[in-house]
């Protein structure tokens, strides 16, 4: 079994807090098979299985329920007969019509301690601080990380899909990665990897955006995702959005304001504001967007379309945000760093590239690095074999670096 570890050391560290433990993020990234890691710790730490109840609403016996009233039978029922301190887990809970009523119901019992996953950041976000205040703590899941993908592929005893016999093993591991991404379901559809994705895509953008915000115009919108693809990493904003537009018919900016908080909320693009350096500020107004999962992007674009420099930073970002890191986009002067990056009151700055090839690609990367006058760590980050590192600034391959960095302790 992939451990999850990042996750596992989280929710543990958390076991005994009289808190609601609330695990978010897009469908499909493993939240319900966290839970029976969850599920397998309480169990060889000494609870009961008979003291545990797991409420799948997505599964055949579970997904009759749509109240609260509905979920009441189940779980009063199981509370009646049992005195002693029980474990609830309720997978994808916004498919339950007033679930937050219930929840806070159960919370307030002396013997109760709470798990909830559910797929809408919005819903378990400004919902929650609504009917739960100060009752509750969240975990942001993210697909596969790039070792836990090599572990699946272990466990699966599966070689990698892309060979090339001019790589090495990991290499073309990596490759697998970096076309279709870090998500269990990808990973576990073998031979029909896009058709998943795509089907996993589009049913975000219908169910939880287009069906639940009742988007009329889904043309527009289906447009307006797709620029989002075909931009990630570059600077984008509502008014870029706008103009993109400006010759459809009827499109306000505060519908595309909605539009693209929507996408957001729905865990499909994470969004990346930007900062001065020299002024120490954020720049409002123009940021940057990137994808959940990086195999989308091959699956939504034509190869024509593909930027693997603009794909390498997608994978570089996540790798950041899973791991804990305040991620915003640096501006030096003209320059422009690709992350800064803050964690446990530490900061280090990033600049992502394919290769350094060329003396001009090098000054690109490098400068607005060494515009920094402060001592916190530099890096480049590519596909180089060679090491480039210059100036005090570390170069590290992109695969190594998924591999180490943050693992290396």
């Amino acid at each position: 079994m992939v451990e999850r570890r990042l996750y596992m050391d989280k929710i543990t560290s958390l076991m005994d807090l009289n808190l609601i433990k609330i695990i978010t993020g897009i469908r499909r990234c493993g939240k319900s098979y966290f839970f029976s890691l969850i599920i397998d710790y309480l169990k060889n730490n000494g609870v009961n299985e008979e003291d545990i109840l797991l409420i799948d609403l997505e599964l055949p016996q579970y997904n009759h329920i749509e109240t609260r009233e509905e979920l009441d039978e189940i779980v009063l029922d199981f509370l009646e007969k049992h005195e002693n301190n029980v474990y609830l887990f309720f997978d994808e809970i916004q498919n339950v019509s007033k679930w937050e009523i219930s929840i806070n119901g159960y919370f307030k019992l002396s013997n109760t301690n709470i798990f909830i996953t559910g797929s809408n950041s919005k819903l378990l976000s400004k919902e929650l601080a609504t009917f739960l205040t100060g009752r509750y703590i969240s975990i942001e899941m993210y697909p596969f990380s790039f070792n836990e993908f090599l572990d699946y592929k272990n466990e699966l005893g599966e070689k990698p899909l892309l060979e090339n016999e001019f790589n090495t093993e990991i290499e073309n591991y990596f490759n697998e990665y970096l076309s279709f991404g870090g998500l269990p379901v990808t990973i576990d559809s073998k031979n029909h990897k896009e058709i998943t994705l795509n089907d996993l895509y589009n049913s975000i953008l219908l169910h939880d955006i287009v069906e639940r915000f009742e988007i009329r115009n889904v043309g527009l919108f289906n447009r307006i995702t797709k620029f989002l693809v075909e931009n990630i990493g570059n600077l984008t904003s509502a008014n870029a959005v706008y103009t993109y537009l400006k010759h459809d018919l009827k499109i306000s900016k505060s519908t595309i304001y909605n539009y693209l908080e929507y996408l957001e909320n729905a865990y499909l693009f994470s969004k990346v504001s930007r900062e001065d350096l020299t002024g120490k500020k954020e720049i409002v107004g123009s940021e940057k967007y990137y994808l959940i999962d990086q195999g989308f992007y091959k699956s939504q674009l034509e190869e024509k379309q593909h930027n693997i420099g603009k794909l390498l930073e997608n994978i570089v970002y996540l790798e950041l945000i899973r791991n804990g890191c305040k991620v915003t986009v640096g501006c030096i002067n003209d320059y422009e760093i690709d992350f800064v990056c803050r964690k446990d009151n530490e900061k280090f700055y990033i600049q992502v590239s394919y290769h350094l090839e060329t003396e001009e690609t090098k000054e690109r990367e490098f400068k607005p690095l060494m515009l920094i006058k402060d001592n916190y760590p530099k890096y480049v980050l590519s596909m180089d074999k060679e090491n480039h590192s210059r100036d005090g600034i570390v170069h590290i391959h992109i695969i190594k670096f998924l591999r180490e960095f943050f693992y290396s302790n």
